[in-house]
């Protein structure tokens, strides 16, 4: 298998970096506009600073544009998300599947690794060029 799709990682990451970023600004929508069965949030609220991370480095991640930074924030916003939302609503914080937090932990590690890559391929960094803009 890892000849055949070893071929294709380039382009496997890019479409995980946009299916990533594009999933996460969905959430920022949900909690901003009350978009997709969402309810919408003050702005100056934890949840809505959380929102303006997710619509804005979601965006950054889809486009590939400081990717590397916005998934890091990204990555921290997820594991302060964890904590503060779901271990301590209760359960055990080394059981995300009980305390509901697995998306929260997949998103955290997802990003973690998008802000070690870059953006990579079909980003607006590679378009320009500079690895700065990663």
């Amino acid at each position: 298998m890892s000849k055949f799709l070893g071929k294709y990682s380039e382009q496997i990451y890019a479409l995980l970096r946009l299916v990533a970023g594009w999933c996460f600004m969905l959430h920022g929508a949900q909690k901003i506009f009350g978009w997709f069965g969402g309810e919408a949030v003050p702005m100056g609220s934890r949840l809505g600073v959380a929102a303006i991370i997710e619509i804005g480095g979601g965006a950054l991640i889809l486009i590939g544009l400081f990717a590397s930074w916005a998934a890091f924030v990204a990555s921290g916003e997820m594991a302060v998300a964890y904590f503060t939302a779901h271990v301590a609503q209760g359960g055990s914080p080394h059981l995300p599947l009980v305390n509901r937090g697995e998306l929260a932990v997949i998103y955290c590690f997802l990003f973690l690794y998008i802000a070690s890559k870059g953006a990579g391929i079909w980003s607006v960094a590679s378009v320009l060029k500079k690895p700065s803009l990663e």
